[in-house]
């Protein structure tokens, strides 16, 4: 079932690339991104993240944290994170908890692989409730930056 705007986020407890288990919840009173994407070390996927890299002082300005969140392994994660410098969490949703609880999981994607994350974006606001949601169905779009950024300073 879709997450619904203005109802509480699905909670979760994901791996991030240091070994430790990280849940929604340890970001009650921040705002949050949460970026789904398909697949690390793909193009499309590499270029979104570094995109929010390269911008992330948008985010800080706004008072919001950013965690991308993929099927990957965390070992998988921790090698595209180093490479690439992101200076935000990167979570394993290995076993698709999360992708499941979101609703955006391909049934099917690219060479008949079953169960990958779509390319996603959702807010979750200081108390925890669903401000914004995009689910790409197309794997090579990107979400709306600008959408997510007006949305964040209407929460500040």
């Amino acid at each position: 079932m879709p997450v619904t705007i203005g109802k509480p986020a699905p909670d979760f407890k994901l791996f991030n690339t240091e070994k430790k288990e990280i849940a929604l919840s340890d970001y009650r009173g921040k705002n949050l991104v949460i970026l789904f994407f398909p697949l690390a070390f793909t193009g499309t996927c590499t270029a979104e993240l570094c995109y929010i890299r390269d911008h992330y002082n948008i985010y800080t300005e706004l008072d919001t944290e950013v965690i991308g969140i993929s099927i990957d392994s965390l070992f998988v994660l921790n090698h595209y994170k180093k490479e690439q410098n992101f200076n935000f969490e990167l979570l394993s949703d290995f076993n698709k908890v999360a992708s499941l609880a979101y609703d955006v999981l391909y049934e099917e994607f690219i060479f008949g692989m079953k169960g990958v994350s779509k390319r996603s974006a959702f807010i979750v606001d200081k108390q925890g409730a669903i401000q914004y949601a995009e689910v790409l169905e197309k794997a090579t779009d990107q979400p709306n930056y600008e959408n997510i950024k007006t949305c964040l300073e209407g929460l500040n």
